[in-house]
């Protein structure tokens, strides 16, 4: 399933709090985010999702930003979630992969959703990759 492409700028309480004394978020976030979800149904109700930055420990909540709406009707939240407790076992391989969401995010879980921008970025940087040829 393709990613959410809904963007939104942080309001400024949100920034601060990101870029409070003692936070462990970006000295300079960008001013928007982008919706971390699966596609789902564009409706003035329909809640979107970015992660702003992590808990204290790696089990610790994460602080994520909700809004639902667009413009004059965006309603929004910045709180911490606990993490999804999913995990992909990969029996051949042994891999465990923890889903990068929210606990009761709705589905998929991040290892069915796929940013094709993203995708294609990673592909180009590949190791000995250099911008100057």
């Amino acid at each position: 399933m393709l990613q959410c492409t809904a963007v939104t700028l942080l309001p400024p309480d949100a920034v601060l709090r990101l870029t409070a004394p003692g936070a462990d978020g970006p000295e300079d976030p960008e001013p928007y985010v982008l919706c971390e979800l699966g596609e789902h149904h564009a409706s003035p109700r329909t809640e979107h999702a970015a992660y702003l930055r992590p808990g204290r420990t790696p089990d610790s909540p994460a602080l994520w930003f909700f809004w639902t709406g667009s413009g004059p009707e965006r309603a929004h939240r910045a709180e911490s979630s606990p993490w999804c407790p999913a995990l992909l076992r990969r029996l051949d391989s042994r891999l465990v992969r923890r889903c990068a969401l929210f606990d009761h995010h709705p589905a998929p879980h991040s290892w069915d959703v796929t940013d094709p921008l993203g995708d294609r970025i990673a592909d180009r940087l590949v190791s000995g990759d250099s911008p100057e040829g």
